[in-house]
């Protein structure tokens, strides 16, 4: 049985997470837990793809034991079996994840830029793991492009903060653009007040004030 979390639960997984990097935010029960809710709410509810999305389950349980390589050896050719399915997509993604674990970050993309779901949270954090795979890559210009993409694609409290926290910090730390990351960090500050909340945004902003 499937435990269900709550809208709120889950944000809160990712606003408590310590381990959070500039340029990967693959924590792999975080991963698997934001598959488990957004692929549960969105595709097992509903009434199509229902024998796609049997596979990644299976990987999932991998994935959620810390098992990398048994993970990726059941997706590579679940992915390759069903491209074009829902549940192909949602293992493609989750593909990605453990490459990005494992460090195989043009790999990972190579996955991520073929995910193909539309209107899903899913589909807007592929776009963001881009960004953390050209970050962790040392390409911070492509980071940007990548975290700002995220998070325009679909205005929400969750994601859109949270990329825009990424892009300001990767506009800051990395490519010395003190006022594009203030305006970042002050657009979280102004739209998206619980976020700030978790975050100390003031701290951001002064900080790149002062630099």
């Amino acid at each position: 049985m499937i435990e269900q979390f709550s809208f709120e639960d889950l944000k809160n997984k990712f606003n408590d997470n310590k381990n959070f990097k500039i340029g990967t935010y693959v924590v792999a029960g975080i991963i698997a837990l934001t598959v488990v809710y957004f692929a549960y709410r969105q595709f097992i509810w509903g009434p199509a793809n229902e024998k796609s999305n049997d596979g990644w389950w299976v990987a999932l349980n991998y994935i959620t034991k810390d098992s990398t390589d048994q993970a990726i050896g059941i997706l590579v050719p679940f992915v390759k079996n069903n491209d074009g399915k829902t549940g192909g997509e949602i293992a493609q993604y989750l593909l990605a994840t453990q490459y990005m674990k494992k460090g195989k970050y043009s790999a990972a993309l190579k996955e991520l830029k073929d995910v193909d779901l539309q209107d899903t949270y899913i589909a807007t954090m592929s776009i963001g793991l881009q960004g953390d795979c050209y970050s962790q890559m040392k390409k911070y210009n492509d980071a940007l492009d990548m975290y700002t993409q995220a998070a325009e694609r679909e205005d929400n409290d969750f994601t859109t903060p949270m990329y825009l926290f990424k892009a300001g910090l990767v506009c800051e730390m990395k490519l010395n653009k003190k006022a594009d990351a203030a305006t970042h960090f002050q657009r979280i500050k102004d739209d998206y007040p619980n976020y700030a909340s978790t975050k100390t945004i003031d701290r951001y902003i002064a900080r790149c004030a002062t630099k």
